[in-house]
């Protein structure tokens, strides 16, 4: 293991209990470089088949049923390598933390727990510059657990923060440490994964929220939403301190999908995607229980006004991300478009019969969740904080399936 992330777990804090352990952030930085590191997961086995801890730099795992393990601890205990820095994981972080200390008692293993387990992981945020001209620094936002991004730009002492998640701290840190008034928050579309913090943000700082009005429809109930928000249209343009970001309506993934092109007067050129194209693949037409209507939408988005009005070097900043892997050297989610065409295997399907054809033999189940997130995002439901956490559990499914 490097030093760093060695050190890191010998400075591990002692919970409640007296056992080591460290926090999300702490495992996050652990698994952005090859390392030692073992990770020990001792939730159920449903819970452990549909969301598992994911990096850059995944070490070994291995699944032992918390259950399983202290029916017969000294047996579990053995299948656990000594020699080997661990960190056990469970939903909430009680029961890892026994397990922690068994490991460490019986067997003198190094193991410490996570605290808060995976549901302090889903909720682990990290900020990052993700690109800078001579007049605005853009930030990139990720809920890393569950692969969704957000972006922050700020130009000449104002901001504008694009699909905010749920969570309003980090932007609120983020505003305070920049300086910056917020002059606009935008949702590229209404979102079925995660609850959307662009109305409470918009409450809390005064700035308006816009949205398609597209989007301000339940898909599913045909109703209207209840949300205060201003109306976007396409090719509308809004000025951010000294850039543009002129709206383009890619209808699709949902009918109010929008893309935002932004322009530095004699400089940089780039754009928020959404659940339009993503480094790998692209936004599922069916989340509306649309796909057979919805799927033309998707190609024509893509391959007409997409290819029409974006110039090929724009570079892509997607609101989602299937694996880690897409970052760049410097840990953002971005890409030049020129290469995405040539890269993204979902992308190579051209022809209008073949793509459609692909998308519909790719879509992955709907979690059922989705449909009241997509209530909530419309104003038609209020969740209390438990609802709004166990709506979110697990990773995104935006995209089309990569098998």
């Amino acid at each position: 293991m490097e030093d760093q992330g060695k050190a890191l777990l010998e400075q591990a804090s002692l919970n409640a209990f007296g056992v080591p352990e460290i926090t999300s952030a702490d495992l996050y930085a652990l698994l952005e470089k090859p390392s030692d590191l073992f990770l020990l997961d001792v939730r159920n086995d449903e819970d452990y088949a549909s969301w598992k801890i994911e990096g850059r730099c995944l070490p070994e795992t291995m699944h032992i049923f918390y259950g399983e393990f202290i029916e017969n601890v000294e047996q579990a205990a053995q299948m656990v390598p000594e020699g080997r820095q661990v960190v056990v994981v469970c939903a909430k972080g009680g029961a890892s933390s026994y397990v922690a200390e068994e490991l460490r008692n019986r067997r003198q293993i190094p193991a410490v727990n996570l605290a808060g387990g995976m549901a302090a992981w889903g909720n682990h945020y990290e900020t990052r510059l993700a690109a800078k001209g001579e007049s605005f620094a853009l930030y990139q936002v990720a809920r890393v657990a569950r692969g969704c991004l957000s972006h922050v730009l700020v130009s000449e002492g104002q901001a504008a923060i694009i699909d905010p998640l749920r969570h309003a701290d980090p932007y609120q840190r983020l505003l305070v440490e920049t300086g910056a008034r917020l002059a606009g928050i935008f949702d590229t579309h209404a979102h079925a994964d995660h609850i959307s913090g662009g109305p409470a943000l918009a409450v809390e700082t005064g700035a308006p929220y816009h949205l398609h009005p597209y989007d301000a429809i339940h898909p599913f109930d045909i109703l209207p939403g209840r949300l205060a928000y201003q109306m976007m249209y396409d090719g509308q343009v809004f000025e951010i301190g000294k850039l543009t970001l002129e709206v383009i309506h890619v209808p699709g993934h949902t009918l109010g999908q929008v893309n935002f092109l932004v322009r530095e007067p004699g400089g940089s050129t780039f754009t928020f995607t959404g659940d339009n194209i993503f480094i790998q693949s692209f936004g599922r037409p069916d989340l509306g229980g649309q796909a057979v209507s919805w799927a033309p939408l998707v190609y024509e988005s893509i391959f007409s006004t997409l290819k029409k009005r974006l110039p090929a070097e724009t570079v892509v900043f997607p609101g989602h991300f299937s694996q880690h892997q897409e970052a760049n050297e410097a840990g953002v989610f971005a890409g030049r478009l020129a290469e995405l065409w040539e890269k993204n295997t979902d992308l190579l399907y051209s022809d209008r019969e073949s793509f459609i054809r692909h998308v519909m033999s790719h879509l992955p189940e709907m979690p059922s969740q989705y449909v009241q997130i997509k209530r909530v995002n419309t104003g038609l439901h209020i969740p209390d904080e438990d609802e709004a956490s166990e709506l979110e559990l697990g990773k995104n499914v935006c995209a089309l399936s990569m098998d």
